[in-house]
């Protein structure tokens, strides 16, 4: 199974404030989602984005959203978080910890981060990489792909307005909707990295990984503060 959420430090309770009832609906979504995952592999890959690039991430880390304005602690390997948590653990990874943490199942969880211009071959190839791991593993691995969207829905948004991104997010949600592979991939990088969004290349690992025979589900799809936020399940 494949679970697809977006990564604002928003989800959080914690952080949302005054913003908490707002998103509730898209927190709900990806609770669903998790718990999902959850339900059916207690080992997980998460993938992501991160300026710092290719890397994996093992399970023993704890990160903080410190950073992000309250210091919540997770653990990627579900136990209690460590005294000394990694302070600039990326923020896919410590949204995947999050998600799996609201669970209550014990999850294991190992990141791998690719750089936000990573080209879709090298992203094709890594989803390549990890289906086949996942298909030789003696137990079930789910994969957890985290993104948003375009950051340029209104003008108040991260990237101000483009009015290319309500095209491209609907793009996006149809493909993630039908598990259509070729429609992730075939997403244009520049215009990605114009729109500020940051799902891009995790979208095209999750097509190299899943490349067809996929049945998908859009559990939700929004953009509440110009940021465009997609929750999916494909099986």
């Amino acid at each position: 199974m494949v679970v697809v959420l977006p990564q604002p430090p928003l989800l959080v309770p914690e952080l949302a404030t005054g913003a908490a009832a707002e998103t509730e609906e898209l927190r709900s979504a990806c609770r669903t989602a998790a718990a999902r995952l959850a339900a059916v592999a207690p080992e997980w890959i998460a993938v992501g984005a991160d300026p710092g690039g290719r890397r994996t991430v093992g399970p023993g880390t704890s990160g903080t959203f410190a950073g992000f304005g309250a210091d919540v602690r997770v653990s990627l390997d579900g136990r209690a978080p460590a005294a000394d948590p990694d302070p600039g653990l990326a923020l896919p990874l410590l949204i995947a910890a999050w998600a799996a943490g609201t669970t209550g199942a014990p999850v294991r969880i190992r990141g791998e981060l690719v750089a936000p211009d990573a080209t879709p071959d090298e992203c094709a190839r890594l989803g390549a990489e990890l289906a086949a791991e996942c298909a030789a593993a003696p137990g079930p691995v789910g994969l957890l792909v985290l993104g948003d969207g375009a950051a340029t829905h209104t003008d108040k948004a991260p990237g101000h307005f483009d009015e290319r991104a309500r095209s491209f997010d609907d793009t996006v949600a149809k493909a993630l909707e039908s598990a259509d592979a070729a429609a992730l991939a075939a997403l244009d990088p520049e215009v990605s990295a114009e729109l500020w969004a940051a799902g891009r290349a995790p979208w095209q690992v999750l097509a190299g990984a899943c490349p067809q025979g996929r049945r998908g589900e859009l559990l939700h799809s929004s953009a509440p503060y110009g940021v465009a936020y997609h929750v999916a399940v494909w099986t």
